[in-house]
Order: structure tokens, then sequence, then C-alpha cells
């Protein structure tokens, strides 16, 4: 079966295993039903996620003239620490921006491949941390703007990291660790104004990926410098598909490129 559109992130449904799907305009891809399958990627052209139109990718799947204006891709979006509406401070759009960051958001730990820190909207937890391939997560604390969430995620990147290494979550290298104990040792990091917002009795979530055999060393893809690729299906995990021959697809860092897929 052939499929064409413009990439964008997958969404995902959890389940008792994770359900991951590739949404085009006309048609959707449910990916789990594709594993131990052949499957080509071939790119076609570029089209900017916000604009529509053909241009070349810049970041995040938008065009340079749109990442450069829009408030979808403003500085607070990877720092929350930037974050201004609770000032009633504009960055790009005031509107937009108060409806994004004056809302509950959680600052949480993941572990992926190791111990992370990071920060979401509290409706987007669960997605937020099947993209980044967590197996266990756990909230810290859930305040009522993303600022609050900001200064958290920074004063506690001081005493935990704050990146995932991404070819140790493919590769399955991973530990399982109780978070629960891990954030205990968080709690006094926590900024004053935060420190209230402490979340002291959720347990944490555990994910299961649909991975059917995970690679011992990775290559990665890259749409841009080989625009065809074919191999059969491994597993999904994060936002990459793996496939048999240790390739990793990330997704969505390829946001905007228009393709055709090919399942055999």
């Amino acid at each position: 079966m052939k499929y064409e559109g413009v990439l964008t992130k997958m969404k995902t449904e959890l389940t008792d295993t994770v359900q991951y799907y590739l949404l085009f305009e006309s048609d959707f891809l449910n990916l789990n039903q594709v594993l131990n399958k052949k499957l080509s990627i071939n790119f076609l052209r570029f089209q900017c996620i916000n604009c529509s139109k053909q241009k070349k990718v810049f970041r995040s799947g938008f065009c340079y003239d749109c990442w450069s204006s829009i408030p979808q891709a403003g500085d607070w979006i990877m720092r929350p620490e930037l974050s201004k509406a609770h000032l009633d401070e504009e960055d790009r759009d005031l509107e937009y921006e108060k409806q994004s960051q004056l809302q509950p958001h959680v600052v949480y730990l993941a572990n992926s491949s190791n111990v992370k820190v990071g920060v979401t909207r509290r409706s987007q937890v669960l997605t937020r941390w099947i993209d980044q391939g967590a197996h266990e997560a756990i909230e810290i604390v859930e305040v009522p703007n993303r600022y609050l969430a900001g200064i958290t995620e920074v004063a506690l990147k001081n005493h935990v990291s704050d990146k995932t290494n991404w070819r140790k979550m493919l590769t399955n290298d991973i530990l399982d660790l109780d978070l629960a104990e891990e954030r205990e040792k968080l709690k006094d990091f926590i900024p004053e104004e935060a420190k209230q917002y402490f979340l002291s009795s959720n347990k944490e979530t555990e994910i299961q990926f649909p991975v059917l055999e995970f690679p011992k060393k990775i290559k990665t893809l890259s749409l841009k410098k080989s625009p065809f690729y074919e191999g059969i299906l491994k597993g999904i995990k994060g936002q990459y598909l793996i496939f048999e021959d240790g390739t990793a697809f990330n997704v969505r860092a390829h946001e905007g490129y228009v393709v055709e897929l090919n399942v055999s």
C-alpha cells in the first residue's frame, strides 16, 4: 500500500503497548501494523507545516520566515523560563502565549536512557513521555503556568540531566529506577515559588513500546542525505522508527518533508 503526505510527528495512544499513527491530509497509517513488514520512504519535496508553501524547512518543520515570526516557534517553547505571559508581556502574540503559557504545567522525571528532568503542559504529559521514549516517568510538581515550570527545571537540572541519550534509548541500554525516590532527592532544590506544588504521592507510570527487536548498533537515516530508504520495520520508540539493519529514522526531525511511503 502507498501513502503520500507531509511528515509531522507521530500521533500516539497509550494502551498496553503504545500505538503509533502517521497522519496525512487525507489518510493515516497505523505503524504498529507495519511491524515485520517492508517499508520504503521516498523524499519528494519540502512543505512548511505552518504556511504549507513548498519552501525548504529551516527548523521544527517550519520554513525560515515562519520559524522567525510565528508564536509557536518563540524562544519560550524550548526555554520555558523565558515565558512572560504571566507578566502580561508579549513575545510574538500575547493572546496565543497566554493560552499556551497560562495553563497547568508539569515538571517531571523521565527515564529513557538515564533519568532526566523536563517540562510539559499537563494535557500533554503522556504524549511527552512517549515522544521521549521513556519506559518510566513521574511528576515532580504541577504548577499553574509555564514560567514556574521553567524556573523549576532550570534549578533541578543542576542536579539531574535534562538530556536523553537517544542511542542508549534505542538499543534498550536502560536501567529501571525508583523514580519516587529520585524525586524525593530533588525536593529541596525546587525554587521557593514552586515548593507548594510538589507532588509527593503520584506513582510512576510505566510505558511499553512496540519493539520486536532492539539493534545492537544504530545508524541514522537523514532524508536530506539519502532521499530513499527501504527496510524491515522492527520497532517504534520515542519518535523513531527502528529497522532490521539498525537504521533509525527520527520522524519528528523530518517534519515538513513530503514523502511517499510504500508498505509491502
